[in-house]
This record gives C-alpha cells, structure tokens and sequence, in this order.
C-alpha cells in the first residue's frame, strides 16, 4: 500500500491581532507531524482569497487532508467567515472547518452538556421543560448555551444589563428555531437578577471574566426552585459567588448542587480534541457548536446513564 502523499495542514484563520496559542497548542499536541498556517486580522474578504489558495494547490485529494480552524473574538466576524468559506467551496475541492469563536462553541457545549449530565445524576430527568436562566446571556458563550438549552426544549431567560441586547438574542434564537422558547429580561440590579431566577431549575452564569453575576445572598433568597448552578468564569470574583471553580456537581447550598468554570473548563478541552480529530478524519464538513454538542453529550452518555438509574435525587 502507498503511503499517503499529503500531510496534514490545518490553517488557523483568526479575527484578532494575534491568533491565540490555545487552540494552535492543543492541536499541536494531538497531531505533532501536522503542519500549521495562521493568518491574524482576518476579514471576510481576506478569507474568500485564502480559502481559494487552500483549495487548489494540492488538487481534490489533497483537499481532504487541509483543515480551517476559525478563531478570534470577534464572534460576528467569525461567524461571517465562515458563511463565505461555505460558499467559496464546492465538489470536489470541500474542506473541513472548525469554528470556535474564543472557545465559545465548545465552552457553552461543555457548559450544557454538564447541567444535563449533572440533572440526570440527580434524578430530575433530561432538560426538556426545564426553566433555564442564562446570565449575562449576550456574549459569545451565553448565546450559544442559550441556543442549546432552547434546541434542547428549555424555556431560557437570557439576562442582560440591556433589555434589547436581551431581546435581540432571545428573537434571533426563536426565530432561528421556530419557538418561543427564549425570551430577554433586563438584569442589573440585584433585585432584577433574583427575579430572573426565581423559578428557574438552572442557572448559568456566562459574564465577562473576573465579574461576580449572581451575589451568594440573591441566590438564597430567590433561587428556591433552583437545583444546579454552573459557572463559566475562573478568574476572581467568579460569576457565582460561593461556587469553588473545581465543583463538580457537589452541593453547595441546600439542595442546590455547582457547576465550577475549571470543570466546565477541563470539559471544554476535551471536546476541542475530540473536534479537532473528528475533523482531521473527515475529508469535509463543517464543524461548529452542533458538532461540538454532539462531541459533548456523547461524552457523558455512558456514564450519566448508570448514573440516573442508580442515584436518587
């Protein structure tokens, strides 16, 4: 048998001034022999020249062995990338593409699938129904949580500082969905961030790192109903107060059990592995926060499985 002429050689295509190391160092450390491009202050028409310059040099067959991986914080402009690589491609020069903006993708995949791994350990069933508050729910991170949850049959309050940043989400996600599953309410003020909470089952908080969301008195008095609380942010104040950054489903107050930003976070790392090599396998396909969930609740299948027909809440 030959041996495959063509190396690997993914192109790492990244809105910002410097392309991050993170997502460039963890592939680096699945596949070694891979070759790796970058290209920095990426814009829509920059990607259209480059894609068509990966397409063709090494003809269809070398096509299946370049991969994109789409990055940045600009999470508009990533996703406006790829809408135009989409269309640049065509048979037979398709080439695999990984989008996650600023790890959003697989950061909300590991978020959601760990409240669902987590509620089905606790006897309360999978997340259809569920009334999930997503906090500060407008960046990157809480948008595509929020849509999760939504796909996943949950009535998410999305909260935001700005009622129409709120609402703008919560309609695109409706819209996009053909639901009414989502809706935005503003969330400033201690008050208003209890009331958004006061009847939900979950709570994400989603903020900006170093900013404490929910105060560890709000959530007393008014998250009664609630059950599990997770958090995205690892950096001092967390988003939660009171919710150590390890927790991994452990009960912090009175039959309310955390989600900590490092677990959330260790969880998130292995789901990029898992894109980054699915990817690699496949000669196309685009891989984005689908393909990440997908990653992600085949991950805890087995174990919340055992888990939920052996622990009671």
């Amino acid at each position: 048998m030959s041996k495959n002429p063509f190396k690997k050689v993914f192109v790492f295509l990244d809105t910002d001034k410097h392309a991050s190391p993170f997502d460039i160092l963890t592939l680096i450390d699945i596949f070694p022999d891979a070759q790796v491009l970058k290209y920095e202050n990426v814009t829509v028409e920059d990607a259209e020249k480059i894609v068509y310059d990966l397409m063709f040099p090494r003809g269809p067959e070398g096509a299946k062995h370049t991969k994109i991986f789409i990055g940045g914080s600009d999470f508009k402009r990533a996703n406006e990338i790829l809408e135009k690589i989409k269309k640049c491609m065509f048979p037979p020069f398709e080439l695999a593409v990984v989008v996650d903006p600023k790890g959003a993708y697989t950061t909300a995949s590991a978020a959601v699938a760990k409240t669902l791994e987590l509620s089905k350990k606790r006897g309360l069933g999978d997340l259809e129904g569920k009334t999930v508050a997503v906090l500060a729910g407008t960046g990157p991170v809480g948008k595509t949580a929020a849509r999760l949850y939504a796909m996943e049959k949950a009535n998410v309050i999305i909260t935001s500082r700005e009622l129409q940043r709120a609402s703008a989400v919560a309609t695109k996600i409706n819209e996009e969905l053909e639901t009414e599953r989502a809706r935005g309410v503003e969330a400033e003020t201690s008050e208003e961030i209890g009331k958004a909470i006061e009847n939900v089952d979950i709570i994400l908080s989603t903020g900006a790192a170093g900013t404490q969301i929910l105060p560890l008195n709000v959530l007393r008095e008014y998250g009664k109903n609630c059950r599990i609380v997770a958090d995205v942010n690892a950096i001092p104040p967390l988003g939660v107060e009171g919710l150590d950054s390890k927790a991994d489903g452990v009960e912090f107050l009175p039959n309310i059990f955390g989600i900590g930003a490092l677990a959330i976070g260790t969880f998130k790392n292995r789901i990029e592995v898992e894109l980054f090599r699915k990817s690699a396998e496949a000669p196309k396909g685009i891989f984005d926060y689908k393909a990440a969930y997908k990653i992600a609740k085949s991950m805890i299948k087995t174990e919340t499985e055992w888990w939920s027909s052996t622990v009671p809440f």
